[in-house]
């Protein structure tokens, strides 16, 4: 620093010059600053971005386990379809078969009636064919092999 003999002039440029050094600290500690704060900043978005990239990650992997379930079922499903296809495919060929013994049976009947008639000369007894319910499916008449019995109850009447 000067000293108090030097001249007014002398002392404003010390002056001027420490202002100028106090400036320019206080600027370069502003500086530092602002790049501290920069710094931090970067740090934080790049965590972000990170921790944003991992739940991507973690989502794909989510959707392909998922992916992977959905398409299992439809193997699974498809493999079914394609099962009962099949047996869809066998019953509707039995039918097929049942119908036309079917028809071929009818015409033996046909042809004994016919023959019955012929010979005897008055027509056999006509079947008469039920309809088709539950009511007159043969398997639920197992009660016409039984004999019918008349009780003495129902004569008093």
């Amino acid at each position: 620093m000067a000293s108090s003999s030097g001249t007014s002039s002398g002392s404003s440029l010390l002056q001027n010059s420490g202002s100028e050094e106090d400036l320019q600290a206080v600027m370069d500690q502003r500086k530092r600053k602002r790049m501290i704060s920069n710094r931090e900043s970067a740090r934080r978005s790049r965590m972000r971005k990170q921790k944003h990239l991992d739940d991507l990650v973690s989502q794909v992997a989510q959707l392909r386990k998922e992916n992977q379930q959905i398409l299992t079922s439809v193997n699974i499903t498809t493999q079914q379809y394609l099962s009962v296809e099949a047996e869809n495919s066998v019953l509707r060929a039995q039918v097929g078969e049942l119908s036309h013994r079917l028809e071929s049976l009818n015409e033996i009947i046909d042809v004994l009636n016919a023959t019955t008639t012929a010979a005897f000369g008055a027509p056999p007894p006509t079947f008469i064919e039920p309809p088709n319910n539950t009511f007159f499916n043969p398997m639920n008449m197992g009660y016409l092999n039984h004999p019918i019995m008349a009780s003495a109850d129902i004569l008093q009447y």
